[in-house]
């Protein structure tokens, strides 16, 4: 077989059909006679390729889609080596075409342009982190991580799932070491980690259209890029080993921030803490004030099935770099305390949201987030006698005014002046409305 028969494969507009009860296509027939004939094996497309539904194609050999070519893919196909795309690489968004990405050497996934797949499968044995991204994989449908970091912050690779995007097995053995991107509104976990340590970030629900956001996480002290002596007065101790970039691509929302707590990585001292004394939360460096402030949180179990221990809850207000923190409880002349459970059924007993000592801060803001990230109650001049939260909405959301809230776990946002500065408090309630 010639040069010239395989220009006039790769030039030509080709629809894939099955052509075997294997599945196998004729182009992947075509690859494998050139490189048994120790050909420099590459397969280069200038026109037009479609895999149809229900066919395999397969290619063992650099696959090169330059910008004049386009490649549809409404089928299965097996990428066994390097994957280049200056094109477009697209799917019929009725179909559930699958990529694989197999293999036994590392495999380099590169291009100008997205590549866009339906569904995509990582599984290579061949090393611990086999596949090197630098350009960018959009998913529409589902990424299954079976074996092999994907290594996309060496390159400026990024993983994009889209709208109604999902991820499946991720876990030490197979995450996204870079940049991921997630486009929409609904609950996601980043399936980011680095090195040997898979380390997610969630994001709850959100309440307007149009968001995109972009996580990493790094396996390293951020005090090298913000000084862990710029913080708060009540933050006494920062992760000095770990730390999440958070960023907001489009949109104005504000979201409910998870990140996840593993001993492996996560220092001692943020676990089995006296919670009479302190408190861990979510810390966040501020570029308004030039330090890192305290985001409020709560600790709960992990995920089922997941390989860290615990996960750290928190509506946050802005974005940026994110890590754990130590909080002081100690109680000074211009503290507030907030009680966080209520059960407005009328028996006198933990009928409203207490905030005790807010009668001396008149200048207040009180908002009320479930657990989604939609706003229930909004308030100023919050009191201690006649405005308080009663477990009602106020009917700014997609509940209805007047109507009970259910039972469950809600968020609080408390921001108040002391004459002095401005303070914020943030941190959980819990309504029992059964």
């Amino acid at each position: 077989m010639n040069n010239n028969y395989l220009d006039n494969i790769v030039k030509n507009s080709v629809s894939v059909s099955e052509t075997a009860k294997s599945g196998v296509c004729l182009i992947g027939f075509a690859v494998s006679l050139l490189a048994s004939q120790n050909i420099n094996a590459q397969l280069v497309n200038t026109g037009d390729v479609k895999i149809n539904p229900n066919t395999i194609m397969s290619v063992y050999m650099d696959y090169e889609n330059t910008p004049q070519g386009s490649f549809v893919n409404d089928g299965k196909l097996f990428i066994f080596q390097n994957w280049k795309n200056d094109g477009l690489v697209t799917y019929t968004e009725n179909q559930n075409g699958s990529t694989y990405f197999y293999g036994t050497e590392d495999q380099f996934i590169e291009g100008s342009q997205v590549s866009n797949f339906k569904n995509t499968y990582f599984e290579n044995t061949s090393s611990l982190v086999p596949f090197h991204l630098s350009g960018k994989i959009a998913v529409g449908g589902n990424s299954e991580f079976k074996k092999g970091v994907v290594l996309a912050a060496d390159y400026g690779g990024k993983v994009i799932f889209k709208e109604k995007a999902t991820h499946t097995l991720t876990s030490d053995l197979s995450f996204v070491d870079g940049q991921v991107e997630k486009d929409g509104v609904i609950a996601f976990e980043f399936p980011v980690g680095q090195g040997q340590y898979f380390r997610p970030s969630y994001h709850a629900s959100g309440s307007k259209n149009g968001g995109v956001y972009t996580t990493q996480y790094f396996n390293k002290n951020s005090n090298s890029l913000h000084s862990h002596d710029d913080r708060e007065e009540k933050i006494l101790k920062i992760n000095n080993q770990e730390y999440w970039e958070v960023t907001q691509d489009q949109g104005a929302d504000k979201i409910v921030l998870s990140l996840s707590m593993d001993s492996r990585t996560t220092p001692s001292e943020f676990f089995n803490v006296d919670e009479q004394k302190y408190k861990v939360s979510i810390t966040r460096w501020d570029p308004a004030s030039n330090k890192w402030i305290n985001e409020g949180g709560e600790v709960s179990a992990p995920l089922a099935g997941k390989p860290y221990e615990k996960l750290l809850t928190a509506p946050v207000t802005g974005y940026g770099l994110f890590t754990m923190a130590l909080i002081d409880l100690e109680e000074k002349s211009d503290d507030v305390i907030v009680y966080n459970a209520i059960s407005p059924n009328d028996d006198g007993l933990n009928d409203s949201f207490v905030i005790k000592g807010i009668d001396k801060f008149p200048d207040n803001q009180v908002e009320i987030y479930n657990r989604w990230g939609v706003k229930v109650y909004e308030t100023k001049s919050y009191n201690e006698s006649d405005n308080m939260f009663k477990g009602y909405s106020d009917g700014r959301a997609t509940i209805k005014r007047g109507d009970k809230l259910p039972t469950g776990t809600y968020f609080y946002i408390l921001k108040y002046n002391t004459g002095k500065e401005q303070k914020e408090k943030t941190g959980y309630l819990y309504i029992n409305n059964q």
